[in-house]
């Protein structure tokens, strides 16, 4: 026994150490060990519709394009996996949607009504909480907002599809998986076909759209919403910057993609102008993180791939279930222009100033996933022989978890499947990891060099 315990207490210390030394190793690691587990649990033969295993490459890129909310697929959601494949994947995407260490953390606020140390850090920096002290009440939020808004999804599209004579159980089924799927910006859908069958039907599309913008706020906007919506004066500059963005984005994008698509006969073109002006706004909600597609990618021109690989890089908010750089990231960068336009010394929104170590951490954070998908798509034209434009669109989407694809996935070798589940993974814990680098790296100095400025532009 005591042998035993002096293990435990062994484990305990170095766990410790580890969080405190390196959360985003551990973070790492939390992600690939779920990941590997719903990889085993989808590579049973109960998972797939013909009960046989499914290919091991398969079944880890389903897994991981689950619990990194993605949705990218190798093969057909609808018609390849049961009912209890569909399953794991509504399990895996709502794991991967609260997080891992969320989700740890909740697990232990439920049993044991208190959170350690250890996993208020862990946590707070994925959930991005503004302090560890603010933790309890973000982890509630947490649950409250992502509960609520999925049972309000499924509500709405149960009827529509009981109306579509798909039987009590599969409308269940359907209703469930697309409100999980939406709020977490996953993109998969149980159709065989998608929505794309849904592009004329607002009943379907609405629900889902608005539960991808909310997905994508973040819940440090939440959090601050349900605490002051009544005084939008004593909002964050955070919850400020990221509906402003979010707007403008989906705003700018309905009109991009409405001069790319609306003469295309492929995608808009042969709809009616109401119709077209619904698939429009729906899929420039979705252009950024949600990855649902209410006609063929793959049709549509190359404007509009460039236009998408744009928005997908950017993503959606911080600790929100959406991927990219996030669109606060953007902001800081766009904010730091207009003050060296302006010839002023500090970054300033809202009568707020923005320190230079915001300015350094979107830096990094952009300079790094700019490095990230030029590689991956590097190595991904050299596995395959497919051009540069759809090439760069699959590694973009996989990166910032997007899921949105111009249909070239299932047909990918082996080792060009390895890529974009690399993609993914570091995608989904990337900006974790740098943030968590960049927090922890911060040094004192006592000695300054003097400063010299280098000639730019």
């Amino acid at each position: 026994m005591d042998t035993l315990r002096e293990a435990r207490a062994a484990a305990g210390d170095w766990f410790d150490r580890t969080v405190l030394l390196s959360p985003a190793r551990l973070a790492l690691g939390s992600f690939a060990l779920v990941i590997l587990l719903f990889t085993g649990l989808l590579s049973l033969p109960a998972a797939t519709a013909e009960g046989v295993r499914a290919p091991f490459i398969d079944a880890l890129f389903t897994a991981t394009s689950a619990v990194c909310v993605t949705g990218l697929v190798t093969v057909d959601t609808g018609t390849y996996w049961s009912p209890w494949g569909l399953t794991i994947i509504a399990v895996g995407i709502k794991v991967g949607g609260l997080g891992i260490m969320t989700l740890a953390s909740l697990v232990g606020l439920a049993v044991s009504r208190r959170i350690g140390l250890t996993q208020r850090i862990l946590a707070a920096g994925e959930a991005r909480a503004a302090g560890l002290g603010d933790l309890r009440s973000l982890l509630k939020t947490v649950v409250i907002v992502s509960f609520s808004v999925e049972i309000v999804i499924f509500l709405i599209l149960l009827p529509r599809f009981l109306t579509l004579d798909y039987g009590v159980a599969k409308s269940f089924g359907y209703s469930s998986f697309y409100a999980i799927s939406a709020f977490n910006n996953a993109g998969f859908s149980p159709d065989p076909v998608g929505l794309i069958p849904y592009a004329g039907d607002l009943w379907m599309l609405v629900p889902i759209g608005l539960g991808v913008f909310v997905g994508a706020l973040g819940y440090p906007v939440y959090l601050n919403l349900v605490r002051g919506w009544r005084q939008p004066r004593k909002w964050s500059l955070h919850t400020k910057l990221t509906l402003i963005m979010v707007t403008a984005l989906s705003i700018v994008s309905a009109g991009l993609l409405a001069i790319f698509e609306w003469s295309n006969p492929d995608t808009l073109g042969d709809h009616s102008s109401g119709k077209t002006i619904g698939n429009i706004f729906f899929q420039s909600v979705n252009q950024r993180s949600g990855g649902f597609n209410s006609f063929d990618i793959g049709d549509a021109r190359e404007q509009t791939w460039l236009l998408e690989d744009v928005l997908m890089f950017i993503g959606g908010g911080s600790g929100s279930t959406a991927g990219g750089i996030r669109v606060t990231t953007l902001a800081v960068l766009l904010l730091a222009i207009w003050a060296e336009a302006r010839g002023r010394r500090d970054m300033e929104a809202f009568g707020k100033r923005i320190g230079t170590e915001v300015l350094r951490g979107a830096i990094a954070i952009t300079l790094i996933s700019l490095f990230m998908v030029i590689v991956g798509t590097t190595v991904f034209m050299a596995q395959t022989d497919i051009p540069l434009d759809r090439s760069l669109y699959e590694v973009v989407s996989a990166y910032a978890t997007c899921g949105l694809s111009t249909g070239i996935t299932s047909t990918l070798p082996p080792e060009a499947k390895g890529t974009l589940i690399a993609m993914m993974y570091l995608g989904r814990v990337g900006s974790l990891t740098i943030a968590a680098a960049l927090a922890l790296n911060k040094q004192r100095r006592v000695i300054r060099y003097p400063s010299e400025r280098p000639i730019i532009g």
